[in-house]
């Protein structure tokens, strides 16, 4: 048995480097691996390309990285609750791509399931798929670069585009449980993107409320197995 425990939340994310690409668990406040990202904070680790559903809100969750200028894209669904981002995308501090959350969960999975590519109906018809959605606006306002066309296909008389899977350097994640081989168990709705972005990532770092004994989990109830997992820190409950 390999045990992937870690003495504390500064040890599991002191390798993550500048300009990594971090797929970060949580819908809004729920299930936010909130002590890895303060631990991140505290380190010098910039230029960060973050996928998450959102980026956190002011002063809290990915607000902290944000606003603290370490974060330069963001790969999300959601950002209308963090004024910041706002603020950081619309003067071109920060680059944005926006997604159909059903993509992006779907994009999380394929990636964690080793599959590169998938068609999906949602976008056709719009500047999801022929390309044109703003990614970076300039000190004056102006939308300096675009999203590109995706590629097209009709299958059965409907067309679908082209989406890439996700596969990120890092991920971290919340869950309620985990075992020292990094099986994950989370709690009702902490459950959201935690499962995807553990498979996303090359590197997954799990904070767990408590850790138990390999055997000690019932098999039935865990949702995210030890395989997807690389390290666990036990964190006080929230």
């Amino acid at each position: 048995m390999v045990d992937k425990t870690v003495t504390s939340a500064a040890a599991a994310v002191l390798d993550i480097p500048d300009s990594a690409m971090i797929a970060v668990g949580g819908f809004g406040r729920a299930g936010v691996p909130i002590v890895l990202i303060e631990a991140l904070l505290e380190t010098p680790a910039a230029k960060l390309h973050v996928v998450s559903n959102n980026c956190g809100v002011d002063g809290w969750g990915l607000g902290l990285l944000l606003e603290a200028s370490r974060i330069a894209r963001v790969t999300g669904s959601y950002i209308g609750e963090n004024k910041e981002l706002s603020r950081q995308f619309l003067n071109g501090e920060v680059e944005v791509e926006l997604v159909p959350q059903g993509t992006l969960s779907e994009r999380l999975r394929a990636g964690g399931a080793g599959i590169p590519a998938f068609y999906t109906p949602a976008g056709v018809g719009t500047l999801v798929a022929e390309g044109g959605l703003p990614l970076r606006y300039d000190t004056t306002g102006n939308v300096s670069s675009t999203s590109r066309p995706k590629e097209t296909r009709e299958f059965d008389g409907r067309r679908y585009l082209l989406e890439r899977g996700i596969v990120a350097d890092f991920a971290l994640v919340r869950a309620w449980r985990g075992d020292r081989s990094g099986n994950l168990v989370y709690r009702k709705a902490a459950q959201n993107f935690n499962p995807l972005c553990a498979m996303a990532g090359r590197i997954t770092i799990a904070e767990v409320e408590e850790i138990v004994e390999p055997g000690e989990l019932d098999p039935d109830s865990i949702h995210t197995p030890g395989i997807f997992v690389d390290r666990v820190v036990q964190v006080s409950g929230s």
